[in-house]
């Protein structure tokens, strides 16, 4: 399903190509965001004037008769068909639902979970909001709910390639500011690498495959955590929240101060995931041996001297916990109505509250 994604590949190879796919999702001609400016932002964040009518939308408005052979043409080539207007829709959830959690709850990501900056940590948190809309899109009637899943995971896959690409490789992000077209990757979540340097060709496409598989694994990992989860009771949910948000530290055992205490450093290794190249080689070096490696992630068991933090795990895990509870019982009394914006609505209604109240 998720495979579809690839789409991506084809899309950043042609600038035109980009704006078309963005114009027809949105039915808008999309603005360029500026370095400075959040990854997406409501209308009423937007410092640019709305756009004004052509002289076409101007006479098709006019006249009924117009109109309607317009939109008889439209429909005639797939624009109005229930799998367009689904892209549409799932486009603006994700972009203005979905995308923005990660920056407004930065403080708590970051601090309190003690997430470090990286784009692996973007993805989980952005992960974690997917999961959310689409366990309420599974309850739409299934002739549309297939299709607004479908749409809601191409349009995360194709942002997630396109700011691999990005981190992977600054000359990407270098030609989407000078090609004028709107970009994804401007957050302050987590940094791009090597930004000052200078840009050079783009990153190798056995990488990104790479990288691309292993999130697709990561994403249905965790999807399949929290399905359970729901069904089991909040225990094996806090669980799955400290697997995937909390990095499984102090799965080992805690090392408490002594007086004899050595540097230690110790991370929890996933041996499925793509974390692990060679498994077979941990049969010669020892699980121990991986676990003292530092993997550059930034997530890895607390020191004796921080062994103290361990104490918050379980209230964080209860608050998150809480918050999913809470979320997905307020997007069930969201009438499917308002979910599809038959009548116009906003995907502004189905925006997450606070983690933490």
């Amino acid at each position: 399903m998720v495979a579809r994604s690839i789409l991506a590949r084809r899309l950043r190879q042609s600038g035109i190509q980009r704006v078309f796919y963005r114009a027809v999702s949105t039915s808008q001609v999309p603005q360029k965001l500026t370095e400075n400016s959040p990854t997406s932002s409501t209308p009423s964040q937007s410092p640019n004037p709305p756009p004004q009518r052509s002289w076409l939308t101007e006479k098709v408005r006019a006249s009924p008769t117009a109109k309607k052979l317009f939109l008889g043409l439209a429909t005639l080539m797939g624009y109005n068909t229930p799998k367009q207007v689904a892209a549409r829709r799932s486009l603006a959830m994700y972009e203005k639902v979905c995308v923005p959690k990660a920056d407004e709850e930065q403080e708590f990501w970051q601090q309190d979970c003690r997430l470090p900056p990286t784009f692996q940590s973007w993805f989980t948190v952005t992960n974690l909001h997917v999961w959310l809309l689409t366990v309420r899109l599974r309850n739409l009637p299934e002739s549309q709910g297939k299709y607004y899943i479908q749409s809601l995971l191409d349009h995360f896959f194709i942002d997630v390639e396109w700011r691999v690409r990005a981190v992977l490789q600054p000359s990407v992000r270098q030609r989407v500011a000078e090609a004028g077209l709107p970009s994804y990757t401007t957050t302050s979540f987590y940094t791009i690498p090597n930004n000052g340097k200078q840009p050079r060709g783009d990153a190798p496409e056995r990488l990104v495959t790479r990288q691309m598989k292993i999130f697709k694994e990561q994403w249905a990992g965790m999807g399949m955590a929290f399905d359970l989860g729901i069904v089991r009771g909040d225990a094996e949910l806090a669980a799955a929240v400290w697997r995937n948000f909390l990095g499984a530290r102090g799965a080992r055992g805690i090392v408490y101060p002594t007086s004899t205490n050595k540097p230690t450093f110790r991370r929890s290794v996933n041996l499925v995931g793509g974390e692990i190249e060679k498994i077979s080689e941990l049969d010669k070096k020892g699980l121990e041996a991986e676990e003292a490696r530092d993997d550059g992630s930034g997530v890895h068991d607390f020191s004796p001297d921080e062994a103290g933090l361990y104490v918050q795990y379980p209230e964080i895990m209860a608050d998150i916990v809480r918050y999913m509870r809470k979320e997905l019982v307020r997007l069930e009394n969201i009438p499917d109505s308002q979910i599809l914006g038959k009548n116009g609505e906003s995907v502004q209604l189905l925006q997450f509250g606070k983690i933490r109240d």
